[in-house]
C-alpha cells in the first residue's frame, strides 16, 4: 500500500468511528465553531451565493450556510459523514462522497470554495497544492477560497492543556510533530488523533502562493481561547462568553500569537 493510501485509509477509519458529528458541541469544539461561523460570514459572498464545503463532515457548517440562504455543495470522502450530512440537511444542501484532489464540480461554476479540513488530512505538500488547485479552479474569478489548518504546536499545547505528554507515546507523537508537522498516532487511541499535516502559519500564504492564490489572510481561530479548562462556564454566561470572543478577535491576526490557536484559516482569492 502506498504512502498516500494508507494515510487515506487511517483518515477514513478514525472518521467511521462517528465522533466527528458530535465535536463541536462543547469545549474548544464549541470555540472553534463559533469562532469559524464569525470568521466566514466576515469573508463569504452575502447569499445567495454559491459554496462549495469541501470535506465538510457531518454538515455542521453546510446546514448552517444553507439556513443562511446559501446555495451548499458538501463533499467529503467518509461515506459516514455524507449520510450524516444528508441526514441534517433535509434536502437544504447537497452532500456525496468526494475527494478535495479532483473536485466534481465545473471550472468557475461556485463563489466560495470551504476546505474546513482536507488540507490538515493531506500529509503530501503536492496533495495540498493539488487541493488548493482544485478549488481554484473552480470558483469563479475573485472568488474566495477558505481553508482550515492545523497548528505545528497543537499537540504540544493539548497536551500540556490535557496531560497527555505524560504518556511518553504522545510526548513523542508531539515531539515529531514540531519536528517537521506530520502527526502519526500508532496507538489506535483515537484521543491521540490521526494522520494529519500541522502547518507553520507562515507555510499556508506560501502554498497559496504556490497553487497560484492570492492570499489575504491567515488568521486565529480559537486563539489562546481553547487551551482555557472552563470554556463551557465561560459560554454559558453571555457576558463572559462576549469577553472571550471579543479576546480572540482582537488578537486573531497577531503573527507572534498565531501558532498559539489550534486551528488557523488561510483566506485567499482566485485572481479577477
Amino acid at each position: 500500500m502506498s504512502d498516500e493510501s494508507r494515510s487515506d485509509a487511517e483518515v477514513s477509519a478514525y472518521y467511521s468511528l462517528g465522533m466527528e458529528r458530535d465535536r463541536l458541541d462543547s469545549g474548544p469544539g464549541a470555540l472553534e465553531l463559533v469562532r469559524t461561523q464569525l470568521l466566514l460570514k466576515q469573508y463569504v459572498p452575502a447569499p445567495p451565493a454559491v459554496i462549495a464545503d469541501v470535506g465538510g463532515g457531518p454538515g455542521r457548517y453546510a446546514t448552517w450556510l444553507a439556513r443562511l440562504g446559501y446555495t451548499v455543495h458538501l463533499i467529503d470522502p467518509v461515506q459516514l459523514h455524507v449520510e450524516q450530512a444528508r441526514s441534517e440537511s433535509a434536502g437544504a444542501f447537497e452532500a456525496a462522497v468526494g475527494d478535495a484532489r479532483a473536485l466534481p464540480f465545473p471550472s468557475a461554476s461556485v463563489d466560495a470554495v470551504l476546505l474546513l479540513g482536507p488540507l490538515y488530512h493531506l500529509p503530501d505538500r503536492t496533495d495540498r497544492l493539488q487541493a488548493l488547485g482544485e478549488a481554484q479552479r473552480v470558483c469563479r474569478p475573485g472568488g474566495v477560497i477558505i481553508a482550515a489548518a492545523i497548528s505545528r504546536f497543537a499537540s504540544t499545547l493539548d497536551g500540556l492543556r490535557g496531560g497527555y505528554l505524560e504518556d511518553p507515546v504522545f510526548a513523542a507523537i508531539a515531539s515529531a510533530d514540531l519536528r517537521d508537522g506530520h502527526h502519526r498516532n500508532t496507538t489506535g487511541n483515537p484521543v491521540y488523533f490521526t494522520t494529519a499535516y500541522f502547518h507553520r502559519p507562515e507555510d499556508l500564504a506560501a502554498e497559496c502562493a504556490a497553487a497560484g492564490l492570492k492570499h489575504e489572510a491567515t488568521l486565529a481561530v480559537e486563539g489562546p481561547g481553547w487551551l482555557l479548562p472552563d470554556l463551557d462556564v465561560r459560554f454559558a454566561d453571555p457576558q463572559r462568553r462576549t469577553i472571550l470572543l471579543d479576546a480572540v478577535a482582537a488578537t486573531e491576526s497577531e503573527p507572534t500569537l498565531l501558532g498559539v490557536s489550534a486551528h488557523l484559516l488561510v483566506v485567499a482569492r482566485r485572481e479577477p
